[in-house]
């Protein structure tokens, strides 16, 4: 019988590089090839990883300041040892080497795959958003595969791969937890009858101002419409103040339900017939691969606008509308809302436009390009 693949993959900092990492070992452990995690156990993969069990290997490195030039010093050394460290670690237990390291992005990515480039082990990169982080850039040279989930990125890359790069569209996987969600289920836990037109409002891990700002403003208009139910995540910081804002009728307070924040994205995802939403690349990615349709509302402050290049992948496929932040108090995002939510045909089309981008089947198809790599 053949031995398992040894995968190693670096992820770290913030859900949206760990959240894909996590769904790809997922997938990788159910095929039986063992995963083992390198990052810093200071940040949130530090406490993730080990909380899905999977083996965490630690690593220490700096990020690199543009406003303090002299942070790059610091940033180099720690790179530099921590390479090094790697390097004689797989050289001296060869039952630790991997067949494979996978990088998704995040500066601690760069110690494992140069030394896995070092040591001759295929790497492989994962970049999930539409502008490229540069931790990417600089590992594309020595990556035999980069996997992409915007179309966008794809140029950006090419001129930068080495010559015997492949550049392939997988998508962003999707953490099982939100593919397994289940729309009876999610609407049991929040205690909403089946029947219900539900719009799910979010935005993202910490919540949006503006748009807890723009949905208490329009909830007496939308909840006007009978059977219709909200679900609002508005982040820490914005929770009492939406409350207060909010200021409902008892007799339709019922109806529109107000978190700090959704543990069970998957279950609640599904109980939804629409949502409001940022479009940072996770959001996007969930949202298409459970197919519900959205109104994409990117955060304005994002480097290089890549929130605008996300919404893009859904709104060009006709699963989504995007609604620029400074329009979110202009007359067409409420008509906007009104109208789906009173059209159910019109999601309907939405919902299968988003199925028809196969997002969630990206896990399985990152999974396939790197075991390809194994020897």
């Amino acid at each position: 019988m053949a031995r398992p693949r040894k995968v190693a993959i670096a992820a770290g900092g913030t859900a949206g590089h760990v959240n894909p990492a996590l769904a790809l070992a997922q997938e990788l452990r159910d095929r039986g090839d063992e995963v083992r995690f390198f990052g810093e156990t200071r940040r949130l993969e530090g406490r993730l990883v080990p909380e899905a069990g999977f083996d965490f290997f630690p690593v220490e490195v700096t990020g690199f300041d543009r406003s303090r030039p002299w942070t790059l010093v610091t940033a180099l050394a720690h790179l530099r040892h921590e390479q090094r460290r790697l390097a004689r670690y797989f050289s001296e237990n060869p039952d630790a080497r991997p067949d494979v390291a996978v990088g998704f992005g995040a500066y601690v990515e760069l110690p494992l795959v140069r030394a896995a480039a070092r040591l001759g082990v295929p790497v492989a990169l994962h970049e999930q958003n539409s502008v490229p982080g540069l931790a990417n850039k600089q590992s594309a040279r020595i990556a035999a595969l980069i996997a992409i989930a915007q179309p966008s990125v794809e140029a950006v890359f090419a001129s930068r791969k080495g010559a015997g790069t492949r550049i392939v569209m997988t998508g962003n996987p999707v953490r099982r937890s939100v593919l397994e969600g289940d729309r009876a289920r999610g609407r049991a836990k929040l205690g909403i009858p089946s029947d219900a037109t539900v719009l799910l409002v979010f935005g993202g891990s910490l919540g949006a101002k503006h748009i807890n700002e723009a949905m208490a403003r329009l909830a007496p208009a939308l909840l006007a419409h009978e059977g219709v139910y909200v679900v609002h995540a508005t982040g820490e910081d914005g929770y009492e103040a939406t409350r207060a804002a909010l200021n409902l009728a008892d007799e339709v307070s019922e109806r529109y339900r107000v978190f700090p924040y959704i543990k069970d994205m998957g279950d609640t995802l599904a109980a939804a017939d629409l949502v409001v939403s940022r479009s940072g690349a996770s959001s996007v990615a969930e949202i298409a691969a459970l197919a519900v349709p959205s109104i994409l509302v990117p955060y304005p402050l994002a480097t290089e606008d890549h929130q605008t290049t996300n919404a893009r992948f859904l709104t060009d496929a006709g699963a989504a509308i995007l609604v620029p932040d400074d329009e979110l108090d202009a007359p067409r995002f409420a008509q906007e809302l009104e109208r789906l939510l009173t059209d159910a045909s019109a999601r309907d089309r939405m919902a299968a436009c988003a199925r028809g981008l196969g997002q969630d089947r990206a896990a399985a198809r990152l999974a396939d390009e790197v075991e390809g790599l194994c020897a």
